[in-house]
C-alpha cells in the first residue's frame, strides 16, 4: 500500500454585508479585516462596519492534484 499526497482546495462561496461608503471601501474592509480560521470560524477585526455574513457549512471540494510516491510525478485533474 502507497501513500499518496493529494492536493484538494476547499471552496467557501458566501456573503459579507458592509457597511461603505463605495464599493472600493467594501471590498478593502473584506480584504483587510475578514478571514477564516478551521479552529475558529469566520471572523472579523472590523465589527463597527461588517454587519452581518452568510456562508455554508459544506465547501465545495477539489482535488488539485495527485503525487504519485515512487516517482514524485504530479498527476493534476
Amino acid at each position: 500500500m502507497k501513500t499518496y499526497s493529494v492536493i484538494t482546495r476547499f471552496i467557501f462561496d458566501g456573503v459579507f454585508k458592509i457597511k461603505a461608503e463605495n464599493r472600493q471601501e467594501a471590498s478593502k474592509i473584506v480584504e483587510e479585516c475578514c478571514g477564516m480560521v478551521s479552529i475558529d470560524g469566520i471572523h472579523t477585526s472590523c465589527d463597527e462596519k461588517v454587519r452581518d455574513w452568510k456562508f455554508p457549512v459544506h465547501p465545495e471540494k477539489m482535488i488539485v492534484s495527485v503525487i504519485n510516491p515512487k516517482s514524485k510525478k504530479q498527476e493534476t485533474n
